[in-house]
């Protein structure tokens, strides 16, 4: 069942769970996504970076696909269809598209400008019934090409920020996407109790959620994260699993060539990493 965002996460605040963003590059991603939600009943959100809608040939395209599914498959959990890391234009087009959730990422602009474009795009978006991601201070690793270094939000810019009436804030806390180097330091808990009093309990986000230990995980909850986002945990799971079907001469023997063959590996370990990611935000049976 296609919804927006909002409701799925207030509820999560308020029963000190997360609900995982699970970021979808194709039908195999989706159909894995979504089969395991609802086999653990959990609300879910299905995240569409800007270059994995344009792989998928478009906004248009995953807003269909994704629809079709979900109605083909009988899923009844909450299912948001959200863009990740939107840019003002990307924002506008998923709108347009039948997302039910945007992201606008405005961080890297100056905080005025952020402010400018967040309003304009507040309003759009619940004009046509989306909830809509704000963010404030970089988050750092890489997303789509963009580098930053694990920056920490300004607990003023995101009280400024919320009052415009975004639905839910990702504010950076030390967090990084991709692989966590040796050196991280860890999530930074002072500056995300902080980011929570100034923003009136808004459901808070916790970008780049793989590879941060679950007891930083079950913290962060507890501060108000609601909304915890997983990519690359996914996509080595399903690299690692494509790898060993392939090197066991899997894909050589009979019809292993055929791509429902080649790919089913792969589906199988994104199902068991978010099952485990489901079980640790502890949004199993809240749908």
């Amino acid at each position: 069942m296609l919804v927006n965002a909002t409701n799925m996460l207030l509820k999560a605040r308020d029963g000190h769970y997360g609900v995982g963003q699970f970021n979808i590059n194709n039908l195999e991603w989706t159909k894995s996504i979504l089969l395991t939600a609802q086999e653990m009943n959990s609300p879910v959100i299905l995240g569409v970076s800007e270059g994995a809608g344009k792989y998928m040939a478009g906004f248009k395209v995953v807003a269909a696909m994704v629809r079709a599914m979900d109605e083909s498959l009988g899923i009844t959990v909450p299912v948001a269809l959200h863009l990740d890391h939107g840019t003002y234009e990307g924002a506008k087009a998923c709108i347009e598209a039948g997302f039910t959730s945007i992201m606008f990422d405005g961080s890297h602009y100056p905080i005025d400008e952020n402010v400018a474009k967040t309003t304009e795009l507040v309003a759009m978006a619940h004009d046509h019934g989306l909830s809509i991601e704000a963010e404030v201070g970089s988050i750092g690793g890489e997303e789509d090409g963009v580098v930053g270094a694990g920056e920490v939000a300004d607990p003023a810019e995101c009280a400024k920020i919320t009052a415009l009436g975004i639905d839910f804030l990702a504010a950076g806390i030390g967090n990084i996407h991709g692989k966590y180097p040796a050196n991280w330091k860890g999530l930074d808990f002072e500056a995300l109790d902080k980011i929570h009093q100034a923003t009136g309990n808004i459901p808070l986000v916790l970008h780049g959620g793989t590879g941060i230990p679950d007891e930083m995980v079950h913290k962060a909850i507890t501060l108000g994260v609601s909304k915890i986002n997983v990519n690359t945990e996914c996509q080595l799971s399903f690299a690692d699993a494509t790898r060993k079907y392939i090197e066991a001469g899997k894909d050589l023997q009979g019809k292993g060539y055929d791509p429902r063959k080649l790919l089913a590996p792969g589906a199988e370990a994104i199902k068991a990493t978010v099952r485990e990611k489901i079980e640790l935000f502890g949004s199993a049976n809240k749908a």
